[in-house]
């Protein structure tokens, strides 16, 4: 004869904040110091107006892409003049401080990022200690999770994506172009490295983005149907295993081609080269 135990009246009550012995703290507190120190160059730079580009190699940092401004049409260095603008401008040069030179791609990779899934968990664990770990109680006294505004608007994450793949073919271009030699032809230097190997990864970032898995393999029944889609769906699936991974290692590469760029730009230092 089975006996059947009767459901608990409540949760058991546990008054530490959690049991976990591990020093927990870690994560939250160094995304924290992560994140905030790179906001605060990105805005920095942003904003700066200045070394941004250099024209005799056609390096143009990806801060600055497409660079809008009037300013961008004409760039002179060490007697080298070049356009920064590939796509024209529409930013008088008095908005210079004020509007970002990139005022139209910066909006949308930025809330691309805030609506990955990925940099959700990052911020919302290190500013908002919602929760700020797993197994540990988050000192808010209501969760309404992402049905209410501002969070809401997470769910357009993979509309904010489309338009990272068009802003990435933008990059892609700008490597393309920092091909380019003292004389006009092919070259190579540092600098074209540092961009083609950030571009690459942004683009490891963006392919291997959940929506992008979803886009190309969801809503399909019948793999077998549809081999082609089946195969891209498996490559961006070994991809998204390391999403996380590019989403952060890509904050660092982007400071690092940003920086190079303004080094050069600025006259700070010669870029290195190893043809023409």
């Amino acid at each position: 004869m089975s006996t059947v135990e009767a459901p608990a009246k409540a949760r058991a009550k546990i008054k530490e904040r959690t049991l976990r012995r591990d020093n927990w703290r870690v994560y939250p507190i160094t995304t924290l110091v992560i994140f905030t120190a790179w906001v605060v160059y990105a805005t920095i730079r942003a904003f700066w107006g200045a070394a941004f580009f250099v024209p005799e190699y056609h390096y143009l940092t990806p801060f600055y892409s497409p660079c809008l401004n009037e300013i961008c049409n004409d760039v002179t260095l060490n007697g080298h003049t070049a356009d920064a603008a590939e796509f024209g401008t529409f930013l008088p040069a008095e908005t210079r401080g004020w509007i970002p030179f990139a005022a139209v791609s910066l909006p949308f990779l930025l809330l691309f990022r805030l609506t990955c899934y990925y940099y959700r968990k990052a911020y919302y664990r290190s500013y908002w200690a919602s929760p700020p770990a797993c197994a540990v109680a988050e000192p808010h006294k209501k969760y309404t999770g992402e049905r209410r505004f501002p969070l809401i608007g997470q769910n357009l994450h993979r509309y904010f994506w489309m338009a990272a793949v068009v802003i990435s073919l933008i990059n892609t271009y700008d490597v393309i172009r920092a091909f380019r030699g003292s004389d006009g032809g092919f070259g190579v230097g540092l600098g074209s490295i540092i961009l083609l190997v950030n571009v690459i990864l942004l683009w490891g970032y963006t392919l291997s983005c959940h929506s992008c898995r979803h886009i190309v393999g969801g809503r399909l029944k019948h793999f077998s149907k549809h081999p082609v889609r089946y195969w891209m769906w498996q490559q961006v699936s070994r991809m998204n295993e390391r999403h996380g991974q590019y989403a952060l290692i890509t904050l660092g590469s982007l400071v690092v081609a940003d920086f190079y760029v303004m080094l050069v730009a600025s006259g700070t230092i010669s870029d290195l080269r190893f043809i023409n």
